[in-house]
C-alpha cells in the first residue's frame, strides 16, 4: 500500500488525538442544569417576509400561545439564505415591545390629549375622510378629456405585502381614482 506524506501526517494526528482523549477521558460529571433550555421548543413556526425594504428576505417566526417567541432568517429562502441585515435582526424588538401601542389612540384637532377609540369608530372615520377628500379633489375632465381621478390622495404599498395583497391594494386605489400609486420597493 502506498501512502503519501500528507496522508501519513493526517492519520498520525488523528491517532494521537484519539489516544489523548482515551487517556484523559471525557468529563462524566456534566450537569443537565447547566445546559440552557432552547427557547423555540414547542413553538409553531411560520415563514414570512421582512417588512423593511424591497429585497424580500425570508423570516421564520416562532410563536407560542399567540405570542412571538423568536424571529430568525430562513435558511431555505433563496434571497437571504438565512442571513439578515441589522433591521431584520431587530424585528423581534418591534414585535415584542412593551411600548408598542395595542389600542387606537386619537387626538382631536386642537386637543393636547390622546383618547382611546374603538376599531369600529376608527375604520368608519377613515372611510368618511377618504370619501370627503375624494369628493373634494375629484377631477372628471381635464383639457376636454375624461380622466376620473383624485389628486388629493396617494397610496403607498409595503414590501411585506405579497403579490395578491399588492394586486388588491392597487385595484382598490384605482377604483377610488388614485393615480399617485407607489410601492416601497421603488423608493
Amino acid at each position: 500500500m502506498k501512502i503519501s506524506r500528507r496522508g501519513f501526517l493526517g492519520a498520525a494526528g488523528a491517532s494521537t488525538l484519539g489516544g489523548a482523549i482515551t487517556l484523559i477521558g471525557l468529563p462524566k460529571t456534566a450537569k443537565a442544569a447547566s445546559v440552557p433550555e432552547i427557547k423555540t421548543v414547542e413553538t409553531t413556526e411560520s415563514t414570512t417576509i421582512c417588512p423593511y425594504c424591497g429585497v424580500g428576505c425570508g423570516l421564520i417566526v416562532s410563536t407560542r400561545e399567540g405570542k412571538v417567541i423568536n424571529i430568525e432568517g430562513d435558511p431555505d429562502h433563496p434571497i437571504n439564505e438565512g442571513s439578515l441585515c441589522s433591521k431584520g435582526m431587530a424585528l423581534f424588538q418591534v414585535a415584542v415591545n412593551e411600548r408598542r401601542l395595542q389600542k387606537v389612540k386619537y387626538r382631536a384637532p386642537g386637543s393636547s390629549e390622546w383618547e382611546e377609540k374603538s376599531w369600529d369608530w376608527t375604520l368608519s372615520e377613515i372611510a368618511k375622510r377618504v370619501k370627503k377628500t375624494r369628493d373634494a379633489t375629484f377631477l372628471k375632465k381635464e383639457d376636454d378629456k375624461i380622466v376620473n381621478r383624485t389628486n388629493g390622495i396617494a397610496c403607498m404599498g409595503g414590501a411585506s405585502l405579497d403579490n395578491e395583497e399588492c394586486y388588491l391594494l392597487s385595484k382598490f386605489a384605482r377604483s377610488v381614482g388614485i393615480t399617485y400609486l407607489e410601492h416601497q420597493a421603488r423608493i
